[in-house]
């Protein structure tokens, strides 16, 4: 087991703000069940009016997709659900349109099919987005291959995991019921009103960090009108925009996919719990399938290679399974799910690390940038 030091982390946070353009951020270590380094620094606007400290929620983007998978797994395993289980025994409607043999783990690991919608549905109307989903035939053969479910992945995870439950329990409901409130997480999937106060302001990416030698695949298929990865980014309909997931309505939303705001502590103590073997929450065949990788390719979606366990990221391996890059540090059990901009979130059950970096100075990408990745090599640099 790695040995962190906590004075290089300092430098590579320092460096974030000293070369980097951060405004307002933290990063959250923990190890063996234990806080190791928690930092904060800068402010939560850029009018410097309030400084940011280790308790400044923030918008999480998709790291949101961590928690929300946590939820379905636990829920699924409280059951006594299998991952091979078709979603439709459960979720009845689903079974329109040839999709009566999806499997759950399909679903969790973004081979079903269904990244976009072709329906126009509004992203705060839920009722409407999960008939879509019901009602809609898979945009490629289901488990053929894989593509990021950038927004619809929220809502096909509650519908499964309230289809478990009794009336009334949403995926919000069970993440404070079962995770955030036990573990004491300053993470929320729908943040009650009292607290939007508390929240720092997110800021979108600056200028493009695109080379222009070497185009971004997925930008350029964004660009096309018709593409798959444009559609999967643009439904449901609504808070496209930075501007738009900043307002009260976005807050309290429960958006398992995007939505989520917490902060660094939060996030990390919660990986922290997933990365220790004595956390009973789940059994041992599901803290297995949360590392173990269901798929491994060219992402449809996305235009590079990812990879996916039962809802969570991993890093792409080559065909002599070496990892082709090191988003969640070198070990190969890591999982976890950044979020766009520069958030980060992961456990190293190896290292029996939980990690988590949030910020409020968005660069552009899915995919953690250097302030992230340099926070993440200071962990294992010892």
């Amino acid at each position: 087991m790695i040995k962190i030091n906590a004075d290089s982390i300092r430098r590579a946070f320092d460096e974030n703000f000293a070369s980097r353009g951060e405004i307002g951020a933290s990063v959250s270590i923990w190890q063996t069940g234990r806080e190791v380094v928690t930092l904060a620094g800068g402010f939560c606007e850029r009018d410097r009016a309030r400084a940011w400290t280790a308790d400044t929620p923030a918008l999480i983007w998709s790291a949101t997709k961590g928690a929300a998978s946590a939820c379905v797994l636990h829920a699924l395993d409280a059951a006594g659900i299998g991952l091979d289980e078709a979603v439709a025994e459960w979720w009845p409607e689903f079974a329109q349109a040839g999709k009566g043999s999806v499997t759950i783990a399909q679903l969790l690991s973004h081979r079903g099919g269904l990244s976009g919608l072709n329906a126009k549905v509004s992203v705060l109307d839920y009722d409407a987005v999960v008939a879509a989903l019901a009602a809609q035939g898979p945009l490629w053969p289901p488990g053929q291959g894989h593509g990021y479910h950038t927004r619809t992945f929220g809502f096909l995870e509650d519908e499964l995991l309230r289809r478990t439950q009794p009336p009334g329990v949403t995926l919000g409901r069970y993440w404070r019921e079962h995770f955030a409130g036990p573990l004491g997480l300053d993470v929320w999937i729908g943040l009650p009103d009292e607290l939007h106060s508390r929240v720092a302001t997110t800021y979108p990416a600056r200028t493009s960090s695109n080379d222009p030698t070497a185009p971004d695949p997925l930008y350029v298929a964004l660009a096309e009108p018709d593409s798959l990865a444009r559609l999967s980014f643009a439904s449901p309909t609504g808070l496209h925009s930075v501007a738009s997931m900043m307002t009260a309505e976005a807050r309290r939303a429960e958006l398992p996919a995007f939505g989520g705001i917490g902060t660094a502590r939060g996030l990390a103590k919660f990986y922290a719990a997933l990365a220790v073997p004595e956390d009973a929450r789940f059994s041992p065949a599901t803290r297995t399938a949360m590392w173990t990788p269901l798929v491994s390719g060219l992402d449809r979606v996305l235009c590079t290679e990812t990879s996916f366990s039962a809802g969570f990221m991993l890093d792409p391996r080559d065909a002599l399974g070496a990892k082709l890059r090191q988003t969640f540090g070198p070990a190969l059990s890591a999982f976890g799910h950044p979020g766009a901009g520069g958030i980060h979130a992961f456990a190293d059950p190896e290292n029996q690390i939980g990690f988590a970096y949030v910020m409020n100075q968005l660069e552009l990408g899915v995919f953690p940038n250097r302030k992230a990745l340099a926070l993440v090599e200071a962990v294992y640099a010892g």
